[in-house]
């Protein structure tokens, strides 16, 4: 029988704060690793992980920031952890990727130009890196015979209105696409879509906890109907461990994760503080969406994520429903602002703790 995400009451509706993504898991024991755009907030805390749980025979830093290598390898020093490798390279450039990708098991796809204003002001560049970009990472990638490969992607991407979007949507599509391109024998593709990172660079919670220390009056609010989805790095790390152990081809996994209005935000971390209303920035909705409603008939829901199908090819059906996957309803969409799982002012404090003390 075909199923949405239920209405949850109110002591189970925050469960999407504290669920850990850690099941399934891959082994990347022995494996030859390499993270694009390794040098980024998602890279390091993976990198990370994969020190702290696993045993790779190598981890590839592959980014095209030279002073960002050099500050990531004075935190994980090559000569400590000796299956370190830091590579200088653009995913612009097919050739240097297929250098990089010899011999790699498993890569995970994390660059990306993700500024929505200065994607929508440079815009050759914005598809310069993350189309053309993502089909370099797939052709490099059957070329070098990789096992598997999973892309980041973002809920912009879901019925798009910027160009960051836009170019992630065509990403996705490169990449659910690049398992048949790749032959019955070539790399297993998959795509990870998830929202708002808490804590990353650019993220409105750290943005407000900095106007809080520095004594501002009031906290500046694009519209206050927006809401958002919100992961951890934690999360968004260990979710993507688990879809990469989970990926046949093609599937674009999404987390059930909870979602909170700027509003909201700001009342919690700054209780009676002014609001200042500033307006929407060019390219920005008021409410994302990660599954749209025009995927539904390829939509199927676990416990702890959605797994929508690609388009091509609906041939993993069976397999997901033999894993206890539902049918969701013809009419469901995962919306932010009426998401069932909705982040409160302890919810946030969860999730804040779990990035700066996790």
């Amino acid at each position: 029988m075909a199923q949405t995400a239920a209405k949850q009451n109110p002591p189970a509706r925050l469960a999407a704060v504290h669920r850990s993504f850690r099941e399934p898991r891959i082994n990347l024991d022995g494996k030859i690793v390499m993270i694009t755009g390794g040098t980024g907030s998602f890279g390091k805390r993976l990198t990370q992980t994969i020190i702290d749980e696993y045993k790779p025979a190598k981890l590839i830093i592959f980014s095209r920031d030279e002073l960002k290598q050099y500050e990531m390898a004075q935190r994980f020093n090559p000569a400590e952890h000796t299956f370190m490798r830091y590579f200088i390279g653009d995913i612009r450039d097919q050739s240097r990727l297929e250098q990089a990708m010899r011999g790699v098991d498993v890569v995970v796809h994390a660059a990306a130009l993700k500024h929505v204003p200065i994607a929508e002001y440079n815009p050759f560049e914005c598809i310069k890196t993350n189309v053309m970009g993502a089909e370099n990472v797939v052709r490099a990638a059957i070329s070098a015979g990789v096992g598997k490969v999973c892309a980041l992607s973002t809920d912009k991407a879901a019925n798009p209105i910027n160009l960051y979007g836009a170019s992630k949507l065509a990403s996705d599509k490169i990449f659910a696409a690049a398992s048949a391109m790749g032959g019955s024998d070539g790399p297993v593709f998959s795509i990870v879509r998830y929202g708002n990172v808490v804590g990353s660079r650019g993220s409105v919670a750290p943005f407000f906890k900095k106007l809080i220390a520095e004594g501002a009056k009031e906290l500046p609010i694009t519209d206050p109907r927006m809401t958002r989805f919100w992961i951890t790095l934690p999360q968004a790390v260990d979710f993507v461990l688990s879809s990469l152990a989970m990926a046949r081809g093609g599937e674009t996994f999404v987390p059930k994760i909870p979602s909170m209005s700027t509003v909201e935000m700001a009342n919690s971390l700054a209780p009676g503080m002014p609001q200042r209303i500033i307006g929407i920035r060019p390219g920005e909705k008021l409410h994302e969406t990660m599954v749209p409603l025009d995927d539904a008939h390829s939509t199927l829901e676990l416990d702890d994520r959605f797994v929508i199908l690609p388009s091509h090819d609906n041939s993993q059906r069976q397999h997901y429903l033999d894993c206890n996957a539902k049918a969701v309803a013809a009419d469901f969409s995962y919306v932010s602002d009426s998401n069932p799982e909705h982040l409160d002012a302890h919810g946030l404090q969860m999730l804040l703790e779990e990035t700066f003390n996790g």
